[in-house]
C-alpha cells in the first residue's frame, strides 16, 4: 500500500475546502436539469471527478461554485448528446481555462437564506419550474436561484450576456405565467 505524498495530502485537503460545501448546489442543480434523482447524482459524481481531474489547475480562493456549475453543465450537455446520438461533444479541456475567466469573490453555500428559501420551493413552484423550456430556466436557477452574475452564467453556458439577459427575460415572463395558477390557489388576486 502507497502512501500519499505531502503534495496529494494538500490537493485532497485544498479540494475537501473549496469544492465540498458546493455539493447541495450541484445536487440541486442537477436535479432541475435532470429532473431525476439517479441522474443528478451520477451528474454530481461525473462533476466531482472532473472537478478533482482538474484541480491542480484550478485557481484556490476563485469562483469554486461557478467553476464547479460550468462542469456540471458541460457534463450534462454531453450525457445529453450521448443520448441524442448526435455526433459533436463538450470539450472538456476548455474546463482547465475556465476558471480563469472568474474571479469573483467565494461564495459559501452555508447560508441561512439561501436553504431557507430551497426549502420554501414547493411542489407546485418546481412544477413551474419543470414546464418552462431548459435554456430559460437555467438561466432563471443560475440567476434568481443560485445568484449567479450574468457574466458568470455568460461564462458557464458559452453565450454572449445579451442572450443571457434575453432568457432570464423570457424565462421570468414564463415563470411568472406557470405561477398564475399558483397564486389563484394560495389566496393572491391580481391586480
Amino acid at each position: 500500500m502507497s502512501s500519499l505524498t505531502k503534495q496529494e495530502l494538500r490537493k485532497q485537503d485544498d479540494f475537501n475546502e473549496e469544492i465540498i460545501p458546493h455539493l447541495d448546489a450541484l445536487y440541486n442543480f442537477g436535479l432541475r436539469l435532470t429532473s431525476d434523482p439517479n441522474d443528478a447524482e451520477d451528474l454530481v459524481q461525473d462533476t466531482i471527478v472532473k472537478a478533482y481531474r482538474f484541480f491542480d489547475s484550478y485557481e484556490k480562493g476563485t469562483n469554486a461554485k461557478a467553476w464547479l456549475f460550468r462542469i456540471l453543465k458541460n457534463s450534462y450537455i454531453n450525457n445529453y448528446r450521448k443520448k441524442s446520438k448526435k455526433p459533436q461533444e463538450v470539450d472538456y479541456d476548455e474546463v482547465a481555462s475556465f476558471y480563469e475567466s472568474i474571479r469573483a469573490e467565494r461564495t459559501e453555500t452555508s447560508d441561512m437564506e439561501d436553504k431557507m428559501f430551497r426549502e420554501l420551493i414547493d411542489d407546485d413552484i418546481s412544477n413551474a419550474l419543470d414546464e418552462i423550456p431548459e435554456d430559460f430556466r437555467t438561466v432563471v436557477l443560475l440567476c434568481d436561484v443560485e445568484d449567479f452574475t450574468y457574466e458568470e452564467i455568460a461564462n458557464m453556458l458559452d453565450v454572449p450576456i445579451g442572450t443571457i439577459r434575453s432568457r432570464l427575460h423570457r424565462g421570468r415572463n414564463l415563470l411568472k405565467a406557470q405561477l398564475m395558477d399558483y397564486a389563484t390557489k394560495k389566496g393572491y388576486t391580481q391586480d
